[in-house]
């Protein structure tokens, strides 16, 4: 089993960050979204988008690996959209305070502040419940693949490990988001953790990808690589 190995325990890791991080930041949204919301649509708004972005990995997970074999233009493809969803994480690392603050108390439905309030959205008008959920729905389908192509990506060569990372991702944003929407509001040094390891993965991807598609020019990453045909395609 390929997870007792070096190699495989390591890209083990690099997923148990990856979907920590990601259904984390998944959940956030989903609760920034809902936060505008009355109590009780709040409520609802929640379960349509934890429930949504769970069936969404479902789905994502059985097509993503068979795409990512079918060549290297797919995985250049895939390494760039990852950097893209580095990029909208490091801005998204820069929510206010108060906002994620009322993301978490929206998804927990917990008044953690003791105002007497939870998740007051006071700027602005409020928004319909149509418009939360369509907002959540349009979030979780970009997060969602996200999510599983950065698993797909970490543990390209190790079938074991990407199973375990599509079932833990699942079930993550099935049963713990909240939890780890309020871990990544108290300790934010471990999303940054989780931004590093996908961004490592994101150059890795691009760079396998396009050695596999340009061998001859992009020669001298064969000490990474090996043999263009050795790279699991």
């Amino acid at each position: 089993m390929e997870i007792f190995t070096a190699a495989g325990f390591s890209a083990l890791l690099q997923v148990i960050a990856i979907d920590l991080v990601l259904a984390g930041d998944n959940a956030i949204v989903i609760g920034l979204a809902a936060a505008g919301l009355p109590a009780d649509q709040r409520k609802k708004a929640i379960l349509v988008g934890i429930a949504a972005a769970t069936v969404l990995r479902i789905f994502f997970a059985l097509i993503t690996q068979q795409l990512l074999q079918i060549g290297p233009i797919l995985l250049i493809a895939g390494g760039l959209l990852l950097l893209y969803v580095c990029w909208k994480m490091w801005r998204e690392l820069s929510t206010s305070h108060q906002e994620e603050h009322e993301a978490t108390e929206a998804l927990a439905d917990t008044d953690y502040d003791k105002d007497g309030t939870v998740a007051r959205n006071g700027k602005g008008p409020r928004k319909t419940f149509a418009q939360a959920a369509w907002q959540i729905v349009i979030a979780d389908v970009s997060m969602s693949l996200d999510n599983v192509l950065a698993v797909a990506g970490a543990a390209m060569d190790h079938p074991t490990v990407l199973i375990i990372g599509l079932a833990l991702s699942i079930a993550l944003m099935g049963f713990a988001a909240s939890f780890i929407a309020r871990l990544l509001h108290k300790h934010r040094w471990i999303a940054y953790v989780g931004l590093l390891v996908i961004l490592y993965v994101a150059i890795e991807m691009t760079l396998k990808g396009a050695y596999g598609q340009w061998p001859d020019q992009l020669s001298f990453l064969s000490a990474w690589f090996g043999a263009p045909g050795a790279m699991g395609h």
